[in-house]
């Protein structure tokens, strides 16, 4: 039976196959729901392999929020690069869900062979998502307009990252 280890933002990150979840968090001045939790859920959903996943989520367990803003920097950067796979869900709206940072972390990560994009067709602003779509297919990076297709496509990475090169 396959098994899902969720990780919180902060908490110590574990060895092993992982997705990290990349991608605008709401903020308490603009507050809308989030999207981790249903990505998390339909990796859960379509995790068959015979080890644990675990989830990497750059939001706070219970709303407890850093010390500072560079532990919370840190520990995404190390997050994102102990994962096997990065998936960026995307569904910009600049005024709820801007992404400024998700950019610049798009940026760093798109050439490691790692990173799924998702940018969702129905979002209130999709045309900011047009230089990220093309920047991924420069790339050869996976690029998806559903939540359900980008979590396979991230697991399809991780399969990939936890099988042994033969030499």
């Amino acid at each position: 039976m396959s098994t899902i280890n969720l990780v919180m933002a902060r908490e110590p990150i574990p060895a092993g196959l992982s997705v990290f979840l990349a991608g605008p968090t709401p903020d308490k001045s603009a507050p809308v729901p989030s999207w981790r939790p249903e990505a998390a859920r339909l990796l859960a959903e379509q995790w068959t392999g015979e080890q644990p996943l675990t989830v990497l989520s750059p939001e706070s367990r219970n709303g407890q929020r850093a010390d500072r803003y560079e532990t919370q920097v840190d520990w995404e950067t190390d997050a994102r690069a102990a994962a096997s796979a990065i998936l960026f869900w995307i569904p910009r709206d600049l005024r709820t869900l801007p992404g400024m940072t998700t950019n610049v972390e798009f940026g760093l990560d798109v050439s490691s062979g790692r990173v799924v994009l998702g940018c969702p067709l129905d979002c209130p602003n999709p045309e900011r998502n047009r230089y990220l779509i093309y920047v991924a297919r420069r790339h050869s990076v996976p690029v998806c307009t559903t939540l359900t297709d980008a979590a396979a496509a991230a697991l399809t990475l991780v399969t990939a990252a936890g099988t042994p090169v033969v030499r």
